[in-house]
C-alpha cells in the first residue's frame, strides 16, 4: 500500500473525524499554555490544561497532526539528525484524544481499525506492550486483535507509565511496534535485542487514569482520557515500503530539490549531507513562520543552530552561494496545503533564512579553514583544544555542537572542558569591564540577572497571554526572592509583554496566579533582550520559581501600534 504522506495524515485525521473527533489545527511551535518546554514537542502540549482537569472546552473528543520540534533542552534529537533513518528536528504527529469520554475499550479498537483496515497493515506484522499489571489493556487487545501471549509483552518499567510530572495525570500506556522482518537485526520490546530497528514503535496510547498527589499518593480520576501519538514519517515509512524516514515521498522530493541545486549526487557519499538539509529545511521554515527569529539566547539560539547546521553541510555539498531560503517553494508544495503558515508568511521565511546565510556564509569560509588547519596533524580519536574550539565559537560564531559535527566523521573529540573554562573567562573579564563602565549601580543588578536567567523569549506576535516562569525579582534596586506589597519589577522566562525599544513603548497588563494578582505599568527591556515587567502588587506575595499568567491590555496594545504606525 503505497500512499503519500499528505494521504496518510488526511486518512488519519477523516477517519476520527468519522468517530466524532473534532479535528484541532496544530498549535503553535511556541507553546503559550507550559513555560517550563522550549517547543511544543508532542500532541497533547496544547490540550495539558484540558488532561490536567484546568480547562474545559466544546468538545470532548479531538484529533490532531501537530507540528512539534525536538532540537533542544530535554528532548534534543540534533546530534543525530542526519546519521540515522529516523531522527528529525522537526516531525509531526498524529494523535487522537479524548477528555472524559471514552477510555481503553474504544481507544485500543480505534488504533487496531486504523491501522489493519484503514492503512490494511498485516496483523502478523504488529506487536503491543502494556503496562506490566494492565489486565484491562490486556484483555481488551486480545479480544479486539486476536494475537498470541508472545505479542501482547507486559512491561514493567516507566517506559510504559506516563507521568505529567511529579503531581497531576497520570497512566499506563500501550505501545504498538511494527516487524520490519527478520533480515533486520533486533528483537521484541523486553529482549535483549530490542534496541534493534526490527521493531519499530509507531503508535503510543497514552490511559490517564489516575492522579498523582502532593503527599506521594495516587488517587483514581473522576474522568479518566486517552492520550496519543504516532508518527507521521514512521508511518509512512511502513506504508511506503522503505526502511528510512528519508526515503519517503516528503523527503525525497526535498532532497532531489537540493541535490538539484547544489548539482550532486544524494546518494553518493555526502547522502548525510543532503538528509541534514532536507530535515533542518522544514524546522527552520516552521520555526520562523511560527515566530522564532535567530539569536544568541533561548529559542533563537536553537533554531541559528539548526540553520548553522544545515549551512555547513551546504558548504560541505560545494555550495558557497545562499541556497536553503532557494528550497522553500518545494516545502510549500509538499506540506503548504495542510500548513498555509508556510504561504502566509513566506517573505519572513525567505529574508530571515537568505540573511542569516549571507551573514554566516562570510565567516564559514575562514571558519572551517582554521579547523582543518588546526585537525590536520591530528590523528583519528585525539581532540581538539579548548582553545580552538572557542576561538572558533568567538570569532565565527560556530557554537560548540557545530564544531563537534564537523568532526564527527573524522573521529575527533572537542576539549569540553577546556572550551568551558575559555568560556568562563569570558564571561568574568566582560562582568569586571562591566561594573566599571560608570553605570548607575542600581542597574548593575539587570547583567547578574541576564548573566543568571539569559534573554525572554518574547511570545507576542502570536499570542496576548501566555504562562510563563519567574526567574528574578527586583525591588528597590535589589534582586529578591519574593515580593508581599508595593512596586516591583519582574523577569520570566517567556511574555507576550511587549517591552519598550525602537521607539515603541512598553505593553500593560496583569499577571495573576493562584497566589497573586500584579497589575503591569509598563514593560522595558534591559541590556541583551531581558524583558522587564513594571509592576505593582494588588494583593498576595510573588516568588521567584512560582508560574504565572501574562495577560496583555489588548486596546492598549492595539493604540500603541496605531500611534506607531502613524510616526512612522
Amino acid at each position: 500500500m503505497v500512499v503519500s504522506v499528505n494521504e496518510i495524515r488526511k486518512t488519519f485525521l477523516d477517519y476520527f473525524a468519522k468517530n466524532g473527533h473534532k479535528v484541532i489545527p496544530s498549535s503553535s511551535l511556541v507553546p503559550d499554555n507550559d513555560p517550563t518546554l522550549m517547543f511544543t514537542n508532542s500532541g497533547m502540549v496544547q490540550f495539558k490544561n484540558i488532561l490536567a482537569g484546568n480547562e474545559t472546552r466544546d468538545y470532548t473528543r479531538a484529533t490532531t497532526a501537530q507540528k512539534s520540534v525536538r532540537a533542544g533542552g530535554k528532548h534534543n534529537d540534533l546530534d543525530s539528525v542526519g546519521y540515522d533513518v529516523r531522527h528529525h528536528t522537526f516531525f509531526e504527529m498524529l494523535g487522537n484524544f479524548s477528555f472524559g469520554d471514552y477510555f481503553k475499550d474504544y481507544a485500543i479498537p480505534y488504533a487496531w481499525e486504523l491501522l489493519t483496515k484503514e492503512f490494511c497493515l498485516p496483523k502478523e506484522k504488529l506487536a503491543v506492550t502494556i503496562y506490566h499489571n494492565d489486565d484491562e489493556a490486556h484483555n481488551i487487545w486480545k479480544k479486539v486483535s486476536g494475537l498470541p501471549e508472545d505479542r501482547i509483552i507486559r512491561i514493567a518499567t516507566k517506559d510504559n507509565f506516563w507521568q505529567m510530572g511529579d503531581t497531576g495525570p497520570c497512566g499506563p500506556c500501550s505501545e504498538i511496534f511494527y516487524d520490519h522482518g527478520p533480515e533486520v537485526w533486533g528483537g521484541l520490546p523486553g529482549t535483549p535485542e530490542e534496541d534493534g530497528d526490527r521493531y519499530i514503535e509507531i503508535w503510543n496510547l497514552v490511559f490517564d487514569q489516575f492522579e498523582d498527589l502532593p503527599d506521594g499518593s495516587r488517587i483514581n480520576l473522576k474522568r479518566p482520557s486517552i492520550d496519543t501519538g504516532m508518527g507521521l514519517e514512521r508511518i509512512a515509512a511502513i506504508l511506503q515500503g522503505v526502511h528510512s524516514n528519508f526515503e519517503t515521498d516528503m523527503f525525497q522530493h526535498i532532497i532531489k530539490a537540493i541535490a538539484d541545486l547544489a548539482n550532486t549526487d544524494p546518494n553518493g557519499p555526502l547522502k548525510a549531507s543532503h538528509n541534514v538539509i532536507a530535515d533542518h529545511l522544514r524546522a527552520i521554515c516552521f520555526l520562523i513562520a511560527d515566530g522564532v527569529l535567530p539569536s544568541n539566547e533561548g529559542r533563537g539560539y536553537v533554531l541559528r543552530r539548526i540553520m548553522r547546521r544545515a549551512m555547513r553541510h551546504a558548504y560541505l555539498l560545494g555550495v558557497k552561494d545562499p541556497m536553503i531560503y532557494k528550497l522553500l517553494p518545494v516545502l510549500q508544495k509538499e506540506m503548504g496545503e495542510a500548513y498555509p503558515e508556510l504561504y502566509a508568511r513566506e517573505n519572513l521565511i525567505k529574508e530571515t533564512i537568505a540573511i542569516e546565510e549571507e551573514r554566516f556564509g562570510r565567516t564559514l569560509d575562514k571558519g572551517m579553514r582554521l579547523l582543518d588547519e588546526e585537525i590536520a596533524d591530528l590523528p583519528k580519536g585525539s581532540k581538539l583544544s579548548g582553545e580552538t574550539a572557542f576561538k572558533l565559537y568567538d570569532t565565527y560564531g560556530f557554537p560548540l555542537d557545530l564544531t563537534q559535527d564537523a568532526l564527527k566523521s573524522k573521529d575527533i573529540e572537542v576539549d569540553v572542558e577546556g572550551f568551558d573554562a575559555c568560556m568562563e573567562r569570558q564571561k568574568a573579564e566582560a562582568r569586571k569591564n562591566w561594573a566599571g563602565s560608570g553605570d548607575a549601580g542600581v542597574e548593575k543588578v539587570w547583567y547578574g540577572i541576564q548573566d543568571k536567567c539569559g534573554a525572554t523569549e518574547f511570545l507576542g506576535y502570536n499570542t496576548l497571554k501566555a504562562d510563563g516562569e519567574i526567574k528574578a525579582l527586583v525591588q528597590n534596586g535589589q534582586e529578591v526572592s519574593s515580593v508581599t506589597s508595593g512596586k516591583f519589577e519582574l523577569v520570566a522566562n517567556q511574555t507576550p509583554f511587549y517591552g519598550e525599544c525602537g521607539g515603541q513603548v512598553g505593553d500593560i497588563g496583569v499577571i495573576t496566579s493562584k497566589d497573586f494578582t500584579a497589575k503591569v505599568v509598563d514593560c522595558k527591556r534591559k541590556l541583551d533582550n531581558v524583558f522587564v515587567h513594571v509592576c505593582e502588587l494588588e494583593d498576595g506575595t510573588v516568588k521567584v520559581g512560582a508560574f504565572a499568567n501574562f495577560e496583555v491590555d489588548e486596546t492598549n496594545r492595539s493604540r500603541i501600534c496605531a500611534n506607531h504606525s502613524v510616526t512612522h
